[in-house]
């Protein structure tokens, strides 16, 4: 009886070694992992986009590809203002739309006339995707292009011709200007346009038409470091977060299925259980549109308006690609200048202090019980070092105590990835008056918000005061790898977000006597020069893509006065302003030619703009 006791103890002793030694091993990777290409573009955070092109000076959105390149002459076009006016707003590289959808090219590309080598800046000797390039090196940021696989202007788009065009002339912008850290390609995909004067639309399958593969190949060879932003069917490196509104979801995991379609939820919130991994990239405009207009001076993002964007983006394991508009001088806006470089100063401001430096952090669990794993690993600001637990423990906390009563309102954490994202579920708790008070995140409108992790997570609280925080991982994939966590104190930002535009609150009488019509009573006749139309905001039922407005004085005689799309208004559903040759009118008519999905015609504010307004 005694001996097998005896041997009984030696197993259990052998089997508790064999687990300590288990655990004091690097833990084992926890699903798809992110490449060494992936996790030097996490690290980036911010970069900027810049969109400029003939839309500049037509005042559009879209170009439809019948834009003439005589157009283009800027007065004053300095890249290097661009790139150093992106660096003081702190980001650490640039994008350019060196095609848009109207085709037109902003380099002298040796395969269309449709470029800036007809223009008459710098006498058809200019390059601007060059004198970015250039200009990016000398300030050291980072230089990648976005080239729009369809292209208006083009007569063989939708045909298998207009491939080897596009990819000879994305061989020119890989081969020329130097290293790339990102390929964008637009997800927009056909429909109308001019196609070499054909004037009609044209339907593509976006999964196929492109032949990705292929390009995929190509890129990974001219440009190894470069990642491939998709939104067209075949997985790149990155994903589209699935609006342009400038936040990606709470939780939101670094992962996508291989294969399949990708709807919105999978955009925004990731995939709890993929097995690829394609990081959300958050984009989004300083300004209502992309493109300048002169109109949107008075609407570029307020400072609380920006950081709610950086804490929705950055602060929920994205990062965010903010865009610059150039003004048709070809020199960023000074209030865009302004605004940018605020931004980045208030992320530095509440970020220099780390107000947890001065505490002690003690953890529930430790892997192995060995310092290599220890909670003070989150304090050392190493990026190889990290928390980590035992392999079965799912569920352990770290708490921070503090020397004295200390005041802050925000909350960061970091997993080491390159092992993998795990974190499924954690707590924040506070010991306030003697007990332990649950916090939440204050930007989420269900729930506390306290989900994933990833790279980077911060939660915002109203301020609190305390000599204790508890930080508790509550679920996980595997066990946790904690590689940091901060404490600090943001100021109060007393400014309100501004609208897209003033809303007009339309006192207008409006009828729909069909689906797809609106009549828009002005009560009295008017001189009308426009017409503006603000989107539903909370669905694409009833948005309207295409449109036909015409007036009338007597309710017989109708004249169209603007007919055309309101490009890109699914995924920007700001508001869309058209001007029209004087008109007299006592009612407009508003015809919704096609919709984004519905069929009937809805709207949030309407506005006529008249003579007598002025």
């Amino acid at each position: 009886m005694k001996l097998k006791n005896i041997m009984a103890l030696l197993a259990i002793t052998l089997l508790n070694s064999q687990i300590q030694a288990q655990n004091t091993k690097t833990p084992a990777p926890c699903g798809p992992l992110p490449t060494e290409n992936q996790l030097r573009w996490q690290d980036l955070e911010m970069y900027a986009f810049i969109h400029y092109s003939l839309n500049t000076y037509t005042n559009q959105e879209w170009g439809y590809g019948n834009e003439d390149p005589k157009l283009f002459n800027p007065s004053n076009l300095d890249c290097r203002q661009w790139a150093r006016v992106c660096k003081q707003a702190g980001m650490k590289g640039i994008i350019f739309t060196a095609k848009h959808h109207c085709g037109f090219c902003m380099w002298p590309s040796k395969y269309t006339e449709y470029s800036v080598k007809n223009s008459p800046w710098k006498n058809g000797q200019g390059d601007v995707v060059r004198e970015l390039a250039e200009a990016c090196r000398e300030e050291g940021l980072k230089y990648a292009v976005y080239l729009s696989p369809w292209d208006r202007n083009h007569p063989e788009y939708g045909k298998p011709e207009y491939i080897t065009y596009f990819r000879n002339q994305l061989r020119e912008l890989l081969t020329e200007y130097g290293d790339m850290f990102e390929v964008w390609f637009d997800g927009a995909h056909g429909g109308d346009g001019w196609y070499g004067g054909a004037n009609e639309r044209r339907n593509i399958d976006r999964t196929t038409y492109y032949e990705w593969p292929e390009t995929y190949r190509m890129i990974r060879e001219l440009q190894p470091n470069a990642l491939i932003w998709n939104d067209g069917g075949d997985r790149g490196d990155l994903r589209w977060v699935g609006t342009e509104a400038g936040f990606i979801g709470e939780t939101n995991w670094s992962l996508l299925h291989k294969t399949g379609n990708v709807p919105f939820e999978q955009l925004h919130y990731g995939v709890e259980n993929g097995n690829v991994w394609v990081p959300g990239e958050t984009n989004t405009s300083i300004r209502p549109g992309w493109f300048y207009h002169e109109t949107e001076n008075g609407s570029v993002k307020s400072l609380s308006h920006l950081m709610d964007t950086y804490y929705k983006s950055v602060g929920r394991n994205s990062t965010l690609l903010l865009n610059f508009p150039i003004a048709p001088n070809g020199r960023i806006h000074p209030t865009d200048s302004l605004r940018g470089i605020a931004f980045n100063n208030m992320i530095q401001e509440i970020f220099k202090t780390d107000l947890v430096q001065n505490a002690k952090v003690t953890a529930s669990n430790t892997r192995g019980g060995k310092k290599k794993f220890a909670a003070s690993k989150v304090l050392d600001g190493k990026d190889d070092t990290y928390w980590a637990t035992d392999d079965n423990i799912t569920n352990a906390s770290l708490t921070i105590e503090f020397k004295n009563p200390t005041t802050f309102n925000r909350f960061l954490a970091e997993e080491y990835i390159p092992l993998g994202q795990r974190v499924k579920k954690f707590s924040l708790e506070a010991f306030i008056n003697g007990e332990w008070v649950s916090l939440k995140d204050a930007l989420v409108n269900n729930g506390d918000g306290l989900t994933t992790i990833g790279h980077r997570r911060i939660i915002c609280f109203p301020t609190i005061t305390t000599t204790k925080l508890r930080f508790t991982i509550l679920d996980a994939k595997a066990c946790p790898l904690i590689s940091r966590i901060g404490i600090y104190m943001a100021p109060d930002i007393n400014q309100k977000k501004p609208q897209a535009r003033k809303e007009q609150a339309s006192s207008y009488s409006i009828l729909q006597p069909t689906d797809r019509t609106l009549l828009i009573n002005l009560n009295q006749e008017a001189t009308v020069t426009g017409f503006s139309y603000f989107p539903p905001q909370d669905t694409r039922d009833g948005v309207i893509t295409h449109y036909r407005i015409s007036a009338t004085t007597d309710q017989k005689h109708w004249e169209t006065i603007g007919e055309g799309e309101f490009s890109n208004i699914a995924n920007n559903p700001i508001w869309q302003t058209i001007r029209c040759k004087p008109t007299r009118a006592i009612t407009i008519r508003l015809e919704g030619l096609r919709l984004v999905q519905g069929e009937r015609i809805g709207y949030s504010d309407i506005e006529v703009i008249t003579a007598e307004k002025k």
